[in-house]
């Protein structure tokens, strides 16, 4: 009730019946009367998350609020933050749980004070941290309007892009000219590894897909020091590249690409 009297949202004789409810939502309503040393850690926890609540902010700020409790105690808090986030509350949440960090809706992973992009360290796990750091340093956002153009079949490679939102398609000209999409690319996923790989033209054309894309473009020059650095990351890409230009080949052969 404190917060609440602090700020004046609620009045006077609201607040108690708002501190019990709140006190419900969390599961704690039959602890309402006890000293917080009386109260396990879990429970002090889900009452601060009540605390928090009092004035019905639009945006809770939790620090490592799972950090000292055992791994039954964080999976209810948690829950009760995505019970949170369902209902419209804007939840920001510092944590080293990186299998907690995987069911957000929005991980920000920040390092040395530096924010690193998520979908970055996700396809380049084998790197360290300094070098992804130095490869978000150069990476730049670029938005495209829907069926737009991105890389066109033929052309010199350049930039490596990374799928932050949308989707992309992969086309290749049919013997009677038509597109045939070769596949749908969606966010986390990235394309013109190829081509930068293999110092060749591009093999295919990539356009963006029915509700558009954002994506993050990484220069040729520091994707290849990236692969030169790290040994399994390269490995990791040339395993995809192949598998990718296997499939265009056999498409290619399929619908008589020319």
């Amino acid at each position: 009730m404190l917060p609440m009297d602090f700020c004046g949202v609620y009045s006077p004789r609201e607040r108690k019946a708002r501190a019990v409810q709140l006190l419900d939502m969390v599961g704690l309503a039959d602890q309402a009367h006890k000293l917080p040393s009386a109260v396990s850690g879990g429970q002090q926890q889900r009452a601060a998350i009540a605390r928090a609540l009092a004035n019905d902010p639009p945006i809770l700020i939790a620090d490592e609020p799972t950090g000292n409790l055992d791994s039954k105690t964080a999976e209810d808090v948690f829950e009760l933050f995505e019970d949170l986030s369902n209902r419209g509350k804007t939840v920001v949440m510092v944590t080293h749980d990186a299998d907690k960090a995987k069911r957000v809706q929005r991980a920000v992973i920040v390092s040395d004070g530096e924010v690193i992009e998520e979908y970055l360290a996700r396809t380049f796990s084998s790197l360290t941290t300094e070098q992804l750091i130095r490869a978000t340093r150069h990476l730049t956002p670029e938005k495209h309007e829907p069926g737009s153009i991105i890389v066109r079949e033929g052309s010199a490679p350049d930039y490596f892009y990374l799928i932050t939102r949308g989707s992309a398609e992969v086309v290749l000209k049919g013997a009677d000219s038509s597109d045939v999409i070769v596949s749908r690319l969606h966010s986390g996923q990235y394309f013109g590894e190829i081509a930068l790989l293999r110092g060749a033209e591009r093999d295919a054309t990539v356009r963006a897909g029915a509700s558009g894309v954002e994506v993050m473009t990484l220069d040729r020059d520091t994707f290849n020091q990236m692969m030169a650095e790290s040994e399994p990351t390269r490995d990791a890409i040339d395993a995809v590249a192949d598998q990718r230009a296997a499939e265009t080949e056999m498409i290619e052969r399929k619908n008589g690409h020319h």
